[in-house]
């Protein structure tokens, strides 16, 4: 063989080894994430519904829930995806020649984000629809009774959604871009017709953002307030724990002495809300136990960070609308070749790299407390130990739809320059002007209004109530005045 055989040859070997080495170090990654949200989904199942005397429907139950944990490991792979691309651009670049870090390439950086737009797509298309339809069958009539018998049903009802999706995205771009080119192009399943839908989808999931990380930035505080030991001014917790403890009394002797023979009693409520007020009591002593420092520097300072954090999201945001007026290179778009190490996706570089990722984050956490604070997605909340296998492949769905559309919400809003790969850059509506600059100004204006409003609202409530302005008996301009029964309790 000549010389020009042997480089050929040790190219392609070496193209295998790194091809090979790639797809372990995602395996690796993604068992890793697999385990965790396993771990979560354990600890927040309904027992019940795995011991049932029927083995059928706990084999079923079983099987639902490896999908749902596949699905919320996507999930949570998505939400670590631009993070993880942006510490990867900045750590090339710190280290360019490091022998250790010679498999973080572009080409994997790549590889995972085209992994986790095709197991978006399997999970929303296909997984989660038969994990619900696998739950709520039952077999045809007639068929023998058995797990078989229900996936039989499951294929079946799961090929008719198919094809009613199928026809509706057909009928919608139909309408949306009457051309032939486009019509044809979707007879194509795999190229067009799943990148098409998944835009919608992500679509769906931006416009969600949109109306949750406002309403969950106002509520972090609210949140944090909760988890925090407050100070002194802000928070008469003796006065919490003999309410909590009286409340007890008053319940347990309800419990104990039912004498009352015109009022129905609703034993396993009372019970309950005694166990309720039992744990907020056991809560109360440790935060009545807490240190000085945790006390009066904990609380501040976590209502600082959460101040500076979402006040430069919003300037950051504002930036951006700027930019987009002038100039054009603002607009989010794709990029087919993840070159790192090459230059830094911020003006501040490593340090302004650190800052978009803490953003990212703390901009997910806040739309998804935004989105079980809402009305429309309350009942979704899980509960420890006691939430449904329907409401758990509900959960993995909604989260699934957020966290795979947080990559364009984030490169929409401007929280990094990092373009964004494979077919996440080839959503159509990402070229659209006025698409970008509403959403950027709409983004803005609600959370904006939401921070002052609750914000303030906030501090308003809490300073009344440490100077005792609640208990007047003219109520206080904006404050309605506290009812006998709050009063004495």
């Amino acid at each position: 063989m000549e010389a020009a055989d042997y480089e050929v040859l040790s190219v392609r070997e070496q193209l295998f080894h790194e091809r090979v080495r790639e797809c372990i170090i995602s395996t690796l990654l993604f068992a890793t994430l697999y385990i965790l949200c396993h771990i979560a989904l354990t600890h927040f199942k309904k027992p019940a519904e795995f011991t049932t005397v029927d083995d059928e429907d706990a084999t079923v139950n079983k099987i639902a829930l490896e999908l749902c944990t596949f699905t919320l490991a996507v999930a949570l792979g998505a939400v670590l995806l631009l993070p993880f691309s942006i510490i990867s651009n900045e750590v090339l670049l710190s280290l360019p020649r490091n022998y250790y870090i010679q498999w973080l390439n572009g080409s994997l950086i790549h590889g995972l984000w085209n992994f986790v737009f095709l197991f978006s797509n399997l999970s929303l298309i296909f997984l989660m629809p038969f994990a619900y339809f696998f739950t709520e069958s039952e077999g045809f009539a007639g068929s023998r009774k058995g797990v078989l018998g229900r996936v039989y049903e499951t294929v079946v009802m799961l090929i008719l959604l198919t094809l009613l999706v199928l026809g509706m995205v057909w009928v919608a771009s139909a309408i949306v871009d009457n051309n032939k080119a486009s019509r044809e192009s979707l007879y194509d399943f795999w190229e067009y017709y799943l990148p098409y839908l998944y835009s919608c989808i992500s679509f769906l999931g931006v416009l969600l953002l949109l109306v949750c990380t406002p309403l969950g930035l106002a509520r972090m505080f609210s949140v944090t307030g909760k988890l925090l030991v407050k100070p002194r001014l802000l928070e008469d917790l003796e006065e919490q724990l003999h309410c909590s403890a009286f409340e007890e009394a008053a319940l347990t002797r309800r419990i104990c002495n039912p004498t009352s023979c015109w009022l129905h009693l609703d034993m396993e409520l009372l019970h309950r809300q005694v166990l309720a007020l039992q744990t907020q009591r056991v809560l109360l002593e440790k935060r009545r136990k807490a240190s000085a420092w945790q006390r009066n520097l904990g609380y501040p300072l976590a209502m600082l960070c959460l101040l500076v954090l979402t006040g430069l999201s919003v300037l950051i945001v504002a930036i951006h609308i700027l930019e987009l007026l002038i100039d054009e290179a603002a607009m989010p778009r794709g990029m087919q070749d993840a070159s790192l190490g090459q230059v830094s996706f911020s003006k501040l570089g490593s340090f302004g790299a650190v800052i978009q990722v803490v953003l990212i984050f703390y901009l997910m956490v806040s739309s998804v407390v935004g989105f079980y604070s809402s009305p429309f997605f309350r009942s979704l909340r899980p509960r420890w130990h006691d939430t449904a296998m329907t409401q758990i492949i509900g959960n993995c769905v909604c989260l699934l739809v957020l966290s795979s559309a947080l990559p364009v919400f984030s490169r929409t809003l401007g929280l990094t320059h990092f373009d964004l790969l494979g077919d996440f850059g080839r959503f159509n509506w990402l070229g659209n002007f006025y698409i970008v600059f509403l959403y950027n100004a709409a983004f803005a204006g609600l959370t904006t209004l939401c921070l002052v409003k609750t914000f303030t609202a906030a501090v308003r409530a809490e300073l009344i109530r440490a100077f005792g302005l609640d208990r007047l008996p003219l109520p206080v301009s904006g404050f309605p005045r506290a009812s006998r029964k709050t009063q004495h309790q």
